[in-house]
C-alpha cells in the first residue's frame, strides 16, 4: 500500500472515448469562425491526473469556442487505466515515456510501444495546432512551474498568460524529444507556440485547481474563449510577478547508483558554487555557480540516461 496522500479522484473517462476525430479520446470543437487551431493535452503521463480532471471538467461544462477550433486530447489513456491510488507511481507509462518520442526519427522508425502508437495517432493534431498546452504534474512537492521549452517565444507567451509565478526555459532531455520542443514549437522563427504546465505535486488537491485555472486562462489567451467566460471560471488569482529560471545544464544519471549528496527540493536554491550535489560511481557533480536553482530533482522514475535534475538561475526582472 502507498503511504502517499491521494487527494484527487481520477475521473471516469469512458464517456469521452468515442469522438468526432476518428481517434479515441480526442475531441475537436470548431467554431466555424476564423481563429487559431488550439490543442490541449492531458495525461501525457498516466498518473498525472490533474489534467484529466481539467479536461473532464471542460467537456462537462459544454464549452464551445467562439472562434477558431479547439482539440482536447487525453493522451496516454492506456497508462491511466492502470492508475491505482494504493500504488500510484507505476502508471506513469506502459512501455516508455510518451514525452520522449517526438522526434521524426523515432515516430517514423521501426520501434513499437504503447506510447509510440499513441504518439503516432496524435501526431497530426500536434503538428496541426498553432497553440498547445500540455498539462502535467510533478512526482515531488513543488510549486507550479511553466515549462516553456527551449525558446524565449514560449516564455513570452507564458508572460502573456500571467501564470504561474515560476517560468522555465531549459535544455530539453537527453532521453528524447518532448512534444513542446517538436517542430515549430521549438523553432524561434515559427508562429507555433507551446506551453507545458507542471501544476504541482501529482495528487494534491491544489494541482487540479491550477490545472483548471491554467486551462481557462489559456483558452482566453488564444481567443477561443471570451473574457466573460474566463472571468466566470478562473479559479486562482494571478501572481503579482513572474520569474524565469534559465537552465544551463542537466545532470543525467549514468547508472542506477545515482544519488544526491544534499537534501533537494524543486526550485530550491543552493547558495554556494562548488557545493557537491550528486554522485554516480566516481563522478561527482557540483553546483556551477552561486544561487543555483534545482529544477524538478528526483530519482523515483530515474533510469540510466534520464535527467536527475536541471540546474539554472533566476533571471533578473
Amino acid at each position: 500500500m502507498s503511504a502517499t496522500a491521494i487527494e484527487l479522484r481520477a475521473p471516469d473517462l469512458a464517456p469521452w472515448r468515442a469522438s468526432n476525430t476518428g481517434v479515441d479520446w480526442v475531441h475537436r470543437f470548431d467554431s466555424g469562425r476564423p481563429g487559431p487551431e488550439v490543442l490541449v493535452q492531458a495525461l501525457t503521463h498516466g498518473n498525472e491526473i490533474c489534467g484529466a480532471i481539467a479536461l473532464d471538467w471542460l467537456l462537462r461544462d459544454g464549452f464551445q469556442p467562439v472562434q477558431g477550433a479547439l482539440t482536447l486530447a487525453f493522451a496516454n489513456v492506456a497508462a491511466y487505466q492502470r492508475f491505482d491510488p494504493a500504488d500510484p507511481y507505476p502508471s506513469r507509462c506502459v512501455d516508455e515515456d510518451y514525452n520522449r518520442v517526438w522526434d521524426d526519427a523515432t515516430l517514423d522508425g521501426p520501434r513499437d510501444s504503447v506510447e509510440l502508437r499513441r504518439a503516432r495517432a496524435l501526431r497530426p493534431f500536434v503538428d496541426g495546432a498553432e497553440r498547445l498546452l500540455d498539462i502535467h504534474s510533478m512526482s515531488e512537492p513543488c510549486r507550479p512551474l511553466m515549462v516553456c521549452g527551449r525558446v524565449d517565444k514560449n516564455a513570452d507567451y507564458a508572460r502573456a498568460l500571467g501564470m504561474p509565478a515560476d517560468l522555465l526555459i531549459d535544455t530539453g532531455h537527453a532521453a528524447g524529444l518532448r512534444m513542446v520542443d517538436r517542430g515549430g514549437y521549438g523553432d524561434p522563427a515559427s508562429p507555433q507556440k507551446a506551453l507545458l504546465i507542471e501544476c504541482g505535486f501529482h495528487w494534491e488537491r491544489a494541482a487540479a485547481e491550477v490545472a483548471i485555472d491554467a486551462l481557462v486562462r489559456f483558452l482566453g489567451l488564444t481567443g477561443v474563449a471570451d473574457a466573460d467566460w474566463v472571468a466566470a471560471r478562473a479559479r486562482l488569482p494571478l501572481p503579482p510577478r513572474q520569474r524565469l529560471v534559465r537552465v544551463t545544464e542537466a545532470i543525467v544519471a549514468l547508472s542506477a547508483d545515482f544519488r544526491f549528496l544534499i537534501p533537494v527540493a524543486g526550485l530550491a536554491i543552493v547558495p554556494r558554487a562548488g557545493t557537491a550535489l550528486a554522485q554516480d560511481g566516481a563522478r561527482v557533480w557540483v553546483t556551477p555557480y552561486d544561487d543555483c536553482v534545482l529544477v524538478m530533482p528526483g530519482t523515483r522514475n530515474l533510469k540510466p540516461g534520464g535527467t536527475a535534475v536541471r540546474l539554472g538561475r533566476f533571471e533578473a526582472d
